[in-house]
């Protein structure tokens, strides 16, 4: 997983909670990387995961609650570092549908060893969009919070429901998204 996912949760830990929550949560942990993050490095995705369930015991806050409100302020972060995503489509379903064939592809030739999840994506109507996440790493919860991240920046008024297709796991949803008036 790339470093700049670890250092944008580190940032949003300290600036939510406080720095000394994430000393405390990085001096807890017993990281491989010494919980010392670039962001062009590569680590393993188990330590946010746990990171992320050391935040959730100190602060009695769900890890999917966690991961949803991280997915929403990475997505925010993404608008202003990079622009350039963000330029050719101005709604909720243009940029989703896009995932795949554009923002995915850009990202790779950013961070060419990224592990990326993968999202089938089908439009029902004008007003009604389908995304199914699919992925090796249990962040469903993560993956809805950049969609409600992407909700929010273009300010759409769009329900969204999560279906569950891992038992749990986290490794693969449904997402339904239904454009209101």
């Amino acid at each position: 997983m790339k470093g700049i996912v670890f250092t944008e949760f580190l940032e949003l830990v300290e600036a939510r909670f406080s720095p000394a929550v994430t000393d405390r949560l990085i001096a807890g942990a017993d990281l491989p990387s010494g919980g010392a993050y670039t962001a062009v490095g590569t680590y393993d995705h188990a330590e946010l995961v746990q990171l992320v369930t050391r935040l959730s015991t100190a602060t009695g806050i769900a890890v999917p609650d966690l991961l949803r409100a991280f997915g929403q302020h990475l997505f925010g972060r993404f608008v202003l570092g990079y622009p350039q995503l963000f330029e050719s489509t101005s709604s909720v379903f243009g940029f989703l549908a896009g995932i795949e064939g554009y923002i995915h592809v850009e990202v790779r030739k950013l961070y060419p060893d990224a592990e990326l999840p993968h999202f089938d994506c089908a439009l029902a109507g004008p007003n009604r969009l389908t995304l199914t996440y699919q992925s090796t790493r249990p962040f469903a919860a993560f993956a809805e919070g950049l969609i409600l991240g992407c909700i929010e920046h273009f300010g759409e008024r769009i329900e969204l429901h999560h279906e569950d297709l891992s038992s749990g796991q986290g490794t693969a949803a449904r997402f339904s998204l239904i454009r209101q008036g």
